[in-house]
């Protein structure tokens, strides 16, 4: 207990806890139905087609011979099958609800569990919405829900906020360790901190607890800050040097919206956090004739 909140210690950070549910098919079926819509809120659009169009779907994955095409039909279908396996689940509840009982080696349970895995083995080929990496942990969570006791899914749920937490704070000190060794730049790591720290607040707190609108405004203008900051030109000016700021201020944008994803979606994007991080050093290289402070 810190400061009368509940938190666990994950990587090197005390995270806030949330009351875990009973391991019911109800509760189950709303946690899965939440893992749904938070996975096409944070992937590539398009992808969310109903489950009665699974077989439309897959006609025309399996029918269409153009790689580039194919993928994204690839995505599709992986969405299908997601809301297929929802509206199974749904429907499994309200059978209970009416006091039938299923069993979990029932052959619906058995084709819910099968939609899942199909569509996580086709996340793969699924993009983040920013066009980057795709973030495979989001399709493999439904499965991993409807497979485990539901207090130990919130425990995996804990591990990838401190694993988020730790490429926040990794990319924040690289945009800190390379710009303010450039003289424009200098005075950019309050403003990256301040930014840092409202993302790793972010990353823990759930749009339903009652903290989210001051969590989500200090977010919100903090990004604001970064993305407003001003360089330090000073009297010289010339085409290169404008050059060099410009690519910088996009750099900077390209950060913050790299640690928003990765706070917003509560997952690590490994691949963007360490091709991010290199661009900063390779700036940073590029830079080195004396800019004006």
């Amino acid at each position: 207990m810190i400061a009368g909140q509940e938190r666990v210690f994950y990587d090197g950070y005390w995270i806030k806890t949330y009351p875990v549910p009973a391991n019911t098919l109800d509760a189950k079926k709303r946690l899965i139905e939440a893992l749904t819509r938070r996975l096409f809120n944070h992937t590539e659009h398009g992808l969310n087609i109903p489950g009665t169009r699974l077989g439309e779907a897959r006609a025309s994955y399996m029918n269409e011979p153009d790689p580039a095409r194919r993928r994204v039909k690839s995505a599709m279908l992986a969405g299908a099958l997601f809301n297929r396996a929802t509206d199974i689940f749904r429907k499994m509840v309200e059978l209970q609800a009416a006091g039938i009982e299923i069993q979990s080696d029932n052959p619906v349970m058995r084709e819910c569990g099968q939609c899942l895995l199909e569509a996580m083995e086709l996340g793969r080929f699924v993009l983040h919405r920013s066009g980057d990496e795709g973030i495979d942990e989001l399709w493999g969570e439904p499965l991993r829900a409807f497979s485990i006791p539901i207090e130990d899914f919130y425990e995996s749920r804990y591990i990838k906020i401190g694993q988020s937490m730790r490429d926040i704070d990794r990319i924040g000190a690289a945009m800190i360790a390379n710009f303010t060794r450039i003289p424009a730049f200098a005075k950019i790591d309050e403003a990256i901190n301040d930014f840092v720290d409202a993302a790793k607040i972010k990353t823990e707190n759930l749009r339903t607890d009652p903290d989210i609108f001051d969590v989500w405004a200090q977010l919100v203008t903090a990004a604001e800050r970064l993305a407003n900051f001003t360089p330090q030109l000073g009297v010289l000016r010339s085409e290169l040097v404008e050059h060099y700021i410009s690519d910088g201020l996009q750099l900077v944008r390209s950060g913050r919206n790299l640690i928003s994803y990765i706070a917003r979606a509560r997952t690590p994007m490994p691949k963007s956090t360490r091709e991010y991080i290199e661009r900063c050093e390779t700036y940073l290289a590029s830079n080195q004739a004396p800019l004006p402070a």
